[in-house]
Formats: C-alpha cells, sequence, structure tokens
C-alpha cells in the first residue's frame, strides 16, 4: 500500500517547525490495569472520560475520599475499584497506566517521579510536561473509532473537532464496516490483493465526498 504524496506534504504549520509527534494507539483498558489517583472533579473527569470510551476499563481509582457523582459512577461500573486511602508507592505495582489529578502538586509530581522509575506511563492532570500520554477528544460510530489530538495545546479545539466529526460522519457507517469485514472474509489470494481489492471497492467512499 502506497502513500498519497498529497497526504505526505508537509501543512503549512509543520513546514514553520510545529509539528504533532504523539503515536495514536487504541487500548484494550479491560486488559490493562489503570490506577487513578485523585477523587474530585478532575477525577470524575478523567474517569467519566474514560468509561464512555471503555466502559469496562479496568480502574482502580484511590483517593481519601471521593465526590458522591464519582462514586455512584463507579457503582455503575462492576470493573472499577474505589480506595478510600491516601496513595502510597506500593499502589503502583502491576500497574500498566497511571492518572494523577489530586489537587496537590507536589503528591502528582511525586507519582510522576515514582512513575519514571518503574518505566510506568503517567498523566499528570493539566501538566502536559508531566506527560507521557494524553487524554483526546473522540469519536465512536459502533465499531468506528477517532481519536483527536491538539498535541496538549487546546482541549476545547479537541472538543470542537469532536462535534464536528460525530455531526458529519453517519451513524450508519457501522453497517458499512461491517459488511465490508464479510466481504474481505471472502478475498482469495495474497495479503496485495486483498488490500488492493478492499482498496477498489472503497475508492467510492472518497469519490463520493
Amino acid at each position: 500500500m502506497h502513500s498519497n504524496s498529497q497526504d505526505s506534504a508537509p501543512s503549512p504549520s509543520e513546514r514553520a517547525g510545529e509539528r504533532n509527534e504523539l503515536y495514536p494507539i487504541f487500548l484494550k483498558l479491560h486488559q490493562l490495569n489503570l490506577l487513578i489517583v485523585g477523587g474530585g472533579n478532575v477525577g470524575l473527569e478523567k474517569l467519566s472520560f474514560m468509561l464512555k470510551s471503555s466502559p469496562n476499563a479496568n480502574v482502580e481509582v484511590v483517593a481519601p475520599k471521593f465526590l458522591p457523582e464519582l462514586e455512584a459512577l463507579a457503582q455503575n461500573h462492576p470493573s472499577v475499584k474505589l480506595t478510600y486511602k491516601k496513595f502510597n508507592r506500593w499502589m503502583l505495582r502491576k500497574r500498566n497506566m497511571v492518572i494523577a489529578c489530586t489537587d496537590d502538586l507536589e503528591v502528582n509530581k511525586r507519582i510522576y517521579d515514582l512513575c519514571r522509575k518503574r518505566y510506568l506511563i503517567c498523566n499528570i492532570a493539566d501538566t502536559p510536561p508531566l506527560c507521557d500520554y494524553y487524554l483526546g477528544g473522540i469519536v465512536t460510530k459502533g465499531n468506528v473509532k477517532i481519536a483527536i489530538s491538539t498535541n496538549g495545546k487546546s482541549p476545547t479545539t479537541a472538543k470542537r473537532l469532536r462535534e464536528f466529526f460525530e455531526e458529519i460522519i453517519p451513524d450508519d457507517i457501522n453497517s458499512m464496516v461491517e459488511n465490508l469485514n464479510e466481504y474481505r472474509k471472502t478475498l482469495k489470494g495474497n495479503f496485495q490483493e486483498k488490500v488492493d481489492k478492499m482498496n477498489e471497492i472503497t475508492e467510492a467512499l472518497k469519490n463520493k465526498q
């Protein structure tokens, strides 16, 4: 599969030296072990955002106390565990990802430093220099999912782009994906031949736009 020369052309912002170098991946959070430290408004926001996209995410949230809304959210998701304790470093054992969103900057920085020593990827809320990853805007239509990042510079822009894509992407796109998946299973030949055939079929989508 070859890239279109227009797709690889640098944008004006790239020519000016600006470029988003983040690498997007889609994580199976129900198979990972995630820790969120903080039970306030930001903790509620992070957990809500995560569960909206991955309702069965395996998450433990740690804090001395929690907002009632966060407790109610956890009650509706069996995969979420609330631990009513202050953070200690032993809580980082057997984790894959960490989010720290307490109202104590020193605690957040300590969590980040401990994660770095353990090669754990960590996100310190509202502190881009102390983030190994960002939680971007997400559009979901059945099996189709689009992640949007502004490189940590403008969450509001990511939100508006999410609303835009939610509006223009048809709700029945999932039916198309399912049908193409079934058709792909019937194709014969090597990998490149299958790719060429699928490209030929889906070319109509680009022409339609």
